[in-house]
């Protein structure tokens, strides 16, 4: 019992990680309609500018997240202007071979300017504390509580914010809302913002407990295409849904069976729920 609740929580953490990044992607795609394939490399970006700014500049962990999340809303503002504007009314193909361009610069990018070998924040709450016999770290559980508190901040910006409501009448119907006044460009950019900085947040609150490198944004990006396609395209309950079930089926699959394939439990899970319900959990049927 005790192993079955260690997985639990451990999934739980890897839930919250996942689930923020994944409700970012979503709203996205809502905006745009077309998944943002740098989503996963923004999310690696931001941990290296949290880890930089803790180990070079002496800031301490908190200041450091936030101003990462800054630094990260700004990029994705400039990657929404540069890269997805341009291409708005122009064949999706065209936004994907963009979007692939991006990454692959990103990626380049933290090479050439910091290397190919990880890096670790050093952990600002390592201490081990007991709940009902599991052991886990401070930060571990400050990961759950801080996403949680993520979640529900960002999910009360949307419901009972002016910025918010205009959020989802771009998602709902574009035209609809340029024709009373919404500037849909403001929209968009303000929206790559918000999902960056979540994403930087994400990346911070996870640093100290596994390595930021180059190659981190291209899995978890990978694993928050899984969730929004679990959840249901769009759908922000399915992104925050699905992120919670795939770090529950990763710690339970890796736990009880092997951790060297975890991350195969991830597709599996895709290919039953979609063999199911083909518009995945909370998504609607066409027509």
């Amino acid at each position: 019992m005790e192993l079955f609740l260690q997985q639990i929580i451990n999934g739980i953490m890897l839930g919250s990680t996942y689930a923020v990044v994944a409700l970012g992607l979503t709203l996205v795609f809502g905006i745009l309609h077309i998944p943002n394939f740098a989503h996963g490399h923004l999310y690696m970006l931001g941990g290296y500018v949290t880890f930089f700014l803790v180990t070079l500049y002496g800031f301490g962990f908190w200041t450091a997240m936030i101003s990462s999340m800054v630094v990260l809303a700004l990029v994705g503002m400039f990657v929404e202007r540069v890269v997805y504007r341009p291409l708005r009314n122009q064949p999706h193909i065209n936004s994907f071979i963009s979007a692939i361009g991006a990454l692959m610069f990103l990626e380049t990018f933290v090479i050439v300017a910091w290397g190919p070998q990880g890096q670790r924040i050093p952990n600002p709450y390592p201490n081990p504390i007991e709940i009902m016999g599991i052991i886990l770290t401070q930060q571990r559980l400050l990961v759950i509580i801080a996403a949680i508190v993520l979640i529900i901040l960002l999910q009360l910006f949307l419901k009972k914010t002016t910025p918010g409501t205009t959020i989802e009448a771009v998602a709902q119907n574009r035209e609809g809302a340029m024709l009373v006044g919404i500037n849909v460009n403001r929209v968009s950019s303000m929206t790559f913002a918000i999902a960056t900085a979540t994403a930087a947040a994400a990346a911070s609150l996870v640093a100290p407990i596994f390595m930021v490198s180059p190659s981190m944004g291209a899995l978890l990006g990978m694993k928050a295409f899984i969730i929004v396609i679990l959840g249901g395209l769009g759908s922000v309950p399915g992104a925050i849904c699905g992120g919670y079930i795939l770090g529950l089926i990763e710690a339970l699959g890796g736990g009880y069976i092997s951790a060297d394939y975890k991350d195969v439990f991830a597709f599996g899970a895709l290919i039953l729920i979609l063999a199911i319900k083909p518009t995945g959990l909370f998504g609607k049927e066409a027509g």
